[in-house]
């Protein structure tokens, strides 16, 4: 994927209006408590961006997906606090659903009340912090310990909160994770 000037991005985003608001939450599910700007939604872009890859926009809180040539599906996202943000290019290298989790090293010694008691991690599941799905972001074939992943806190959306991962409701990264082959192209900026 070619590198992408996030000015020029943002600038054939901005022209693009919303051409519809995607239905992506299951039936089951407790109503949203995000934003509607955050909610999934077709918008237009430049028509050179490559289809099938992701951008990440961590100031403004949307992940694209580029569906079709000028159009990605947006979503709302999570990122992490400042001192925490991923930026870069990288690649979907791995895809669990249902991903067990445990806290870096890093994460246990910047909190250790919250993290030390899931230094031997935890299952998947609906309790789990990286939600129903994840993709596993790589760099020249290393994990980079950056996952998109599922959420159990969606109101988290649109805030700069994770640990560096960027974290989508889990219907949103259900749908992704179906649209999103290995080997996905992801800028990060």
């Amino acid at each position: 994927m070619p590198t992408i000037a996030r000015r020029t991005l943002l600038g054939g985003i901005a022209a693009g209006a919303a051409l519809a608001a995607l239905p992506l939450r299951a039936a089951t599910e407790a109503p949203l408590v995000i934003a509607p700007q955050f909610m999934p939604q077709e918008v237009r872009v430049r028509k050179d961006m490559a289809v099938g890859s992701i951008t990440i926009l961590s100031d403004q809180f949307y992940l694209y997906f580029i569906d079709r040539p000028g159009v990605a599906i947006r979503y709302g996202v999570a990122v992490g606090r400042d001192e925490l943000k991923f930026r870069g290019m990288a690649e979907v290298a791995r895809k669990v659903e249902w991903p067990s989790w445990r806290p870096t090293p890093e994460m246990i010694e910047r909190s250790p009340g919250h993290y030390a008691k899931y230094a031997d991690g935890m299952p998947g599941g609906p309790t789990n912090p990286l939600g129903a799905r994840a993709l596993y972001l790589y760099q020249n074939g290393q994990d980079t310990a950056i996952r998109i992943h599922g959420t159990t806190e969606p109101q988290s959306i649109g805030s700069a909160v994770s640990n560096g991962c960027i974290r989508m409701v889990n219907s949103h990264v259900i749908d992704l994770y179906q649209r999103v082959p290995l080997g996905t192209p992801v800028a990060v900026y």
